[in-house]
């Protein structure tokens, strides 16, 4: 589900007395060259025949070195029976919404001691939007998080370090509103699982309302620039009556003044995932995945094991798994 319509902009009337000689306006060469490059297009078929579990049903691994969920007063959480909290009291924190057992599964694959947050509100993205609209309400869910966490340390306090946003399908809905507000500016870490769309200026398929994905765009270029870190990954879904999280992260590069390159499936990738597009830049990682239906949607849940693997845990080294 796309996030809530826009609202109507005021135009731009002409001036009463137009001038007969208008100043030509300023073309942005490097935004019209980006333009021009065309974006590597999805294959129509797989490569190779899905191999492995069901993506939407993924055996359970168990919690591994992780407790199991404790309860929030929205959401619920889990934290490593060991380690993972500094001599100080602080420790770090992903946050994930919209399918927390199915994230679980991958997350204590790889994960060294962060902690995990899973919110599951619903099908749609404006349940998200409109769960967290209140600035205070992300604010109280992190001093949840800290005193649970003050309380299995038998500390008096503890304090969050880090914190990383994820989302797949629907949550991005959360993440877009968190992004907006100044607790946006303490996010680390953004991992975008086939998640973030957008609506249509038009209504139909063109040009993307910008106010949707200005707080991802922002955050993207911090990452290119190394001030953040941020993965991105999109499917060939197309949904009906709004942009696709193809559309989206294409646009979000085109921002960037940049496209994706081609790339091709690699054996590493889970789930049947056939990789067919990939940029990279500072911190900013984007890859674009083929396939059209509801496994490879589901897919995309498969990749927290790596990102975690891969990036977040060689940028974090959360104390006591170095």
């Amino acid at each position: 589900m796309g996030p809530p319509a826009a609202q109507a902009g005021k135009g731009n009337s002409s001036p009463a007395h137009a001038t007969k000689a208008r100043a030509k306006p300023k073309v942005d060469k490097k935004r019209e060259a980006t333009a021009m490059r065309t974006s590597p297009v999805p294959p129509r078929e797989r490569t190779s025949p899905r191999a492995g579990p069901p993506p939407c049903m993924t055996p359970d691994p168990g919690f591994g070195d992780y407790t199991t969920w404790e309860k929030l007063p929205i959401g619920q959480m889990i934290a490593p029976k060991k380690g993972g909290v500094t001599k100080d009291g602080k420790f770090d924190v992903v946050i994930h919404f919209h399918g927390h057992e199915a994230v679980r599964k991958e997350f204590v694959k790889t994960a060294r001691g962060q902690v995990l947050v899973g919110i599951d509100l619903g099908i749609g993205s404006g349940a998200y939007e409109k769960a967290f609209e209140a600035p205070a309400q992300f604010e109280r869910l992190i001093g949840q998080v800290e005193a649970s966490m003050a309380k299995r340390s038998g500390r008096e306090r503890c304090q969050v370090r880090r914190i990383a946003l994820s989302s797949w399908s629907a949550g991005y809905g959360a993440v877009w509103r968190i992004l907006m507000q100044p607790a946006g500016r303490r996010i680390d870490s953004l991992i975008l699982l086939d998640s973030v769309h957008a609506g249509y200026l038009n209504g139909s398929r063109g040009q993307l309302k910008p106010y949707q994905l200005t707080p991802f765009v922002d955050y993207a270029r911090r990452a290119a620039k190394g001030d953040t870190f941020m993965f991105l990954s999109h499917s060939a879904i197309q949904p009906p009556g709004y942009a696709s999280t193809r559309e989206v992260a294409e646009n979000i590069l085109r921002e960037l003044g940049t496209t994706p390159r081609s790339a091709g499936p690699r054996r590493g990738d889970p789930l049947g995932l056939e990789l067919y597009a990939r940029f990279d830049r500072g911190n900013l990682h984007v890859r674009g995945y083929g396939g059209n239906d509801k496994p490879d949607h589901c897919a995309h849940l498969g990749l927290m094991a790596d990102v975690l693997k891969v990036h977040l845990n060689p940028r974090w080294r959360t104390n006591g798994h170095r």
